[in-house]
């Protein structure tokens, strides 16, 4: 499987070098010149990884941030902010690693390396309230017992716990599950129900009009 990087970068030069070498090391690369195309790119589509400037147009690399990390999408700052000032609020705001330019691209590589190594060891199992997902054998286990899902039960189940506790409208779950923009009401409405059921978790999956949402309540298990 081929990894999908966002480059999020304003200086074209710097933005091309990065590029280049991530698709040469077998990544998949798209690209943002300010923090508003970053948002809509990241809207739209699904990465999994985010390299981001911070003096950014528009949008700055730091108000970004805070759109990217309830997302859970790995994300690497890279900057010319290089005082352990700037990269503690990196890092305290969400960011897995902080790299200051200028950079080597051996470095790069390998902090990108680390971070995606890093993410997806973490991502192998999570738990969510009385469920544990082993994200390798998409498998859902509550009370000891296997939670039998369809694949789109599960897609959804995944899309709502990545956003837990975060209200979404019904179009991005279209767009982000069924990869639609079509009206699915019957469709999302009938999965929301099979889940609730099946999960026993009618208090935690919340729906108000054109609103849905997974309510755990604690960060405990964030």
């Amino acid at each position: 499987m081929v990894l999908k990087v966002l480059v999020v970068e304003d200086e074209l030069p710097i933005r091309d070098f990065i590029g280049m070498n991530l698709t040469r090391a077998g990544y998949q690369c798209e690209y943002a010149q300010n923090g508003m195309e970053g948002a809509n790119m990241i809207e739209k589509n699904h990465y999994d990884l985010i390299l981001l400037d911070i003096m950014l147009p528009f949008i700055d690399g730091y108000e970004l941030m805070q759109y990217i990390e309830p997302q859970h999408i790995p994300t690497i700052f890279i900057s010319a902010k290089g005082t352990v000032e700037d990269r503690v609020k990196g890092l305290r705001m969400g960011a897995d690693d902080y790299l200051v330019k200028p950079f080597s691209m051996d470095e790069l590589l390998a902090r990108v390396e680390s971070v995606l190594r890093r993410y997806h060891q973490s991502m192998n199992t999570i738990q969510v309230l009385d469920i544990t997902i082993d994200v390798q054998q998409r498998s859902v286990i509550q009370n000891h017992q296997k939670v039998e899902l369809t694949h789109m039960e599960y897609e959804l189940l995944m899309f709502l716990i990545q956003n837990k506790n975060i209200a979404l409208y019904r179009d991005v779950l279209y767009q982000k599950v069924w990869k639609d923009d079509r009206d699915q009401t019957r469709t999302l409405d009938l999965h929301i129900q099979r889940l609730r059921k099946k999960l026993n978790w009618h208090e935690h999956i919340k729906t108000v009009y054109k609103i849905c949402l997974l309510y755990t309540s604690d960060a405990a298990d964030d």
